[in-house]
């Protein structure tokens, strides 16, 4: 529905894989991962790096790309073979780095890197407004489409924190509040919020789910009662939020009772006029999109303003360490692999390897 409508949820269960980019294609992946276990189990499943303390298997690798792998897919891009082995052995190298990097865990670190998953839980379930029970079971759904348990997921997300603990004590980075304060005095524009207005919104699509192709003409008049339907239902004073919960086929906000708080600019033409143009508590006529049927509330309008150092200084103060450690884990990861020994046995990985230091090929911008 927005040009980038990637919320908290989806990102942090994306980021259940380790290497892994927050978009990624689930299905695809699913797939890909079985046949990757099916191809070990008939070819074995060599180890293709070995470090002290460290052995990574063909089968590990090969799960720890697929998400990546079907990202590139949902983008349209596809990689050559020299970008795959190069690919393949930067994801290797971070994989070893990760567990060389969690051997250096101290028991503070480990604390740490739980306080930090527990933050990381609270801040899902308020973002996204999701009571406990609605969050199992959305977690639980996001689950088996990646085709991981419960365990599993806590684990590697436990595992993130903690080598992000790590990281900032071994790179010794810190950051004061007077620097924090320092880069927002000397940033302004970057904290600069432009007129805003808070809505909900039920969906009924005229795409098929499955292939995203347009409905029928018969199928599109079926969804269009059923949007006037629910439009009278909405205007008789039934509660919002529950028909957006119970109706909307936007899995962006569904769970949310279908809010969204969006500038100008984020969502499709049709949807943005209508939501600037409603006054407080207004809801609109049924809006037609390329999405489907719209049925829209508008609960605040929020002026343009600069947003405040206090709001926003836990999270700033965070991503500028997240910047300085990128800056250094470089140096860091080639000194900690030199110093285990990094062996890369496959032979197509080890040759892109020494080709030249592996860097990720990017993916095209997301327009979306």
């Amino acid at each position: 529905m927005m040009n980038r409508s990637t919320t908290l949820f989806a990102t942090a269960l994306a980021a259940a894989s380790l290497y892994a980019p927050a978009a990624l294609a689930a299905n695809a992946g699913t797939t890909n991962a079985s046949s990757a276990s099916k191809l070990a189990e008939l070819l074995g499943d060599p180890v293709v790096a070995r470090a002290k303390g460290v052995e990574i298997k063909r089968s590990e690798l090969d799960k720890s790309l697929v998400p990546i792998k079907a990202n590139y897919t949902t983008r349209g891009q596809n990689l050559s073979a020299d970008q795959t082995a190069l690919l393949e052995s930067q994801v290797l190298s971070e994989m070893v780095g990760v567990q060389l990097t969690l051997f250096k865990a101290t028991e503070a670190d480990k604390q740490k890197g739980r306080e930090q998953f527990e933050k990381m839980l609270k801040r899902l379930k308020t973002d996204n407004k999701l009571t406990d029970d609605e969050f199992e079971q959305k977690l639980a759904s996001q689950l088996r489409v990646q085709a991981i348990t419960r365990a599993q997921w806590e684990q590697q997300i436990l595992d993130k924190a903690i080598v992000a603990a790590v990281l900032e004590r071994e790179l010794k980075v810190s950051l004061s509040d007077a620097d924090v304060k320092k880069y927002y005095d000397e940033h302004p524009a970057r904290f600069e919020q432009p007129e805003q207005v808070r809505a909900s919104h039920i969906l009924i699509g005229t795409r098929d789910p499955a292939t995203n192709s347009e409905l029928t003409e018969e199928q599109k008049k079926a969804k269009r009662k059923l949007a006037d339907d629910l439009l009278k239902r909405a205007q008789a004073g039934e509660d919002f939020a529950k028909l957006a919960k119970e109706y909307s086929d936007d899995p962006g906000s569904k769970d949310k009772g279908g809010e969204y708080t969006f500038p100008r600019g984020q969502m499709v033409p049709e949807f943005e006029a209508a939501a600037f143009s409603l006054n407080t508590n207004q809801i609109s006529e049924v809006i037609a999109t390329q999405f489907g049927y719209h049925i829209i509330k508008l609960s605040e309008k929020i002026a343009a303003q600069k947003i405040e150092l206090a709001k926003i200084a836990d999270d700033l103060k965070e991503g500028l360490k997240q910047q300085e450690m990128q800056k250094l884990l470089p140096d860091y990861f080639e000194k900690l692999l030199k110093e285990a020994n990094l062996e890369i046995l496959d032979p197509k990985i080890k040759a892109a390897a020494e080709l030249k230091p592996p860097t990720r090929p990017a993916p095209a911008d997301d327009k979306k």
